[in-house]
């Protein structure tokens, strides 16, 4: 095939349509690739429910061994699943997933061992451009060889790479699932949790794989929702970003008068969570309670990471329970390495991803659901009721513009603010503009021509204003439909 890397390698990952723009042929060279940036003498993969997974996993695998590299295989599993294993093994390792994309998609997240990230800044540039110099020397492809259990054999990789000299690796089995789920489990205090009702929406992805074993012997009635694993997603996406594929779970959070409703995205990396209403859950309310629990475990002390469109209360909870709030850029990559570099104990988006230290710094939406269960199983109220000091302020969410020029709206902007008495400007991240009573952000897409605002006031009126009035900024050009919730504030 012929493959356009500069589509398919994004900043974090390796994403696109299978088989149009990758497949087995390519993921084999990814695998040996990703082998000799890294310079992993064993690496671990695993995979989600897609149907295209399995193959593309084994492909990898092939072109891994054929470099002389041990792989070890976990099959179906979350991306957190994965990230486990490469802490937990102190191994390289590669995901299969396109998380939240829909079916026709898929993927791979790269880790170097302890689950540190590899990216754009970290590898990920090195690991394309070498796949780019093999698909330019125009080398004759493999024969196709199906799956199997036992070590593949040098010649997949070596007819498209560069022959390598090494003896062949090995590549083995191991089932982690229970491992795992005991590891979270330790890591979160459930021992005197009162019976709950929990509702789960896995959206037909791995969080129907996990969620039985990590939920196993608490004191929850479980009410399962699309637990059957199926990469066509029946039913509806596989991403509770989009309020449209939370409205099932919230329906029947009321149906059954439930404590909670909690929903996980295809490779059940990241949580979300209604209350017993069935009203969603600001991911900044989330990261907000998860903050002050881990800060509690450390006594108190610590530093959390927290990007800087997540709400006022985050840096607030964090200040009153002891820590240090730091503030950073959006994205996973920026979060690690801060959390790496200044020892934090817990980090947060407002896309509900949660890192934590002990967690070897990834993200775990499975960890963070624990987390809520223990909060409110450790109390008698509600979860709205509980929420509610940690969600102070009124939200827009996040909106995408569509803007012919991203540059000159952004300046648009920035001149329509600029020189306001009691107004700081900073460009940390896109534009921020922040007064006594209300902020926003703007940044561009790196993918496509919009902008993202993201405003937050403490009324709703004031918050409304501000979020029009910087929308008009951006006109003519016509406004995306939000692509994340618009949440009703609590004020605490």
């Amino acid at each position: 095939m012929t493959a356009d890397l500069s589509q398919l390698v994004k900043a974090y990952d390796v994403r696109g349509v299978v088989p149009d723009q990758w497949d087995e042929t390519l993921a084999e060279l990814f695998g040996a690739a990703f082998v000799q940036v890294t310079g992993a003498d064993a690496i671990v993969t695993g995979h989600d429910m897609r149907p295209s997974s399995p193959g593309l996993s084994r492909a990898f695998a092939r072109g891994a061994a054929a470099r002389g590299v041990d792989v070890t295989e976990i099959g179906l599993c979350s991306t957190d699943q994965l990230y486990y294993a490469s802490g937990a093994f102190g191994l390289a390792g590669a995901m299969f997933t396109a998380s939240h994309n829909p079916a026709r998609y898929n993927g791979i997240k790269m880790c170097r061992a302890g689950a540190a990230p590899v990216g754009q800044d970290t590898g990920l540039t090195e690991i394309r451009e070498l796949v780019e110099s093999w698909l330019d020397a125009k080398a004759e492809a493999p024969t196709a060889q199906a799956p199997t259990a036992q070590a593949p054999t040098a010649q997949a990789a070596t007819a498209q790479a560069p022959i390598s000299d090494a003896t062949p690796g090995t590549v083995v089995r191991r089932d982690t699932l229970q491992d795992y789920a005991a590891h979270l489990r330790g890591l979160v205090d459930l021992t005197s949790i009162r019976p709950l009702k929990v509702v789960v929406d896995a959206g037909n992805g791995m969080g129907g794989h996990t969620v039985p074993t990590v939920f196993a012997g608490l004191p929850l009635t479980l009410v399962p929702m699309y637990f059957e694993l199926d990469g066509t997603f029946p039913n509806h996406e596989a991403n509770p970003l989009d309020p449209a594929n939370i409205v099932d779970l919230q329906k029947r959070v009321r149906e059954e008068g439930a404590d909670l409703g909690i929903a996980f995205d295809g490779d059940a990396d990241r949580c979300f969570v209604v209350d017993e209403r069935g009203e969603p859950v600001s991911p900044s309310a989330i990261t907000a309670l998860v903050a002050a629990r881990e800060l509690a475990r450390y006594g108190g002390k610590g530093t959390v990471i927290h990007n800087l469109i997540t709400s006022w209360s985050v840096p607030e909870v964090v200040r009153e329970n002891g820590g240090t709030p730091v503030r950073t850029r959006v994205g996973h990559s920026f979060i690690k390495a801060e959390m790496a570099a200044s020892g934090a104990i817990f980090g947060g988006e407002h896309s509900a991803h949660y890192y934590f230290k002990d967690f070897w710094n990834a993200d775990t939406g499975m960890l963070a659901a624990l987390h809520v269960l223990a909060a409110l199983g450790g109390q008698e109220g509600t979860l709205s009721a509980l929420v509610a000091q940690y969600d102070r302020y009124a939200g827009s969410g996040e909106i995408n513009s569509t803007v012919d020029d991203q540059g000159a709206r952004l300046a648009a902007i920035r001149a329509a603010y600029e020189g306001r008495e009691g107004v700081t400007l900073d460009e940390l991240d896109g534009l921020t503009v922040t007064a006594a009573d209300w902020w926003f952000n703007v940044r561009p897409s790196n993918t496509e021509p919009l902008l993202r605002l993201n405003a937050e006031a403490r009324d709703e009126q004031t918050m409304t204003r501000v979020r029009d009035e910087t929308l008009k900024s951006s006109e003519p050009e016509s406004r995306a439909p939000p692509r994340t919730p618009v949440l009703k504030p609590r004020m605490g």
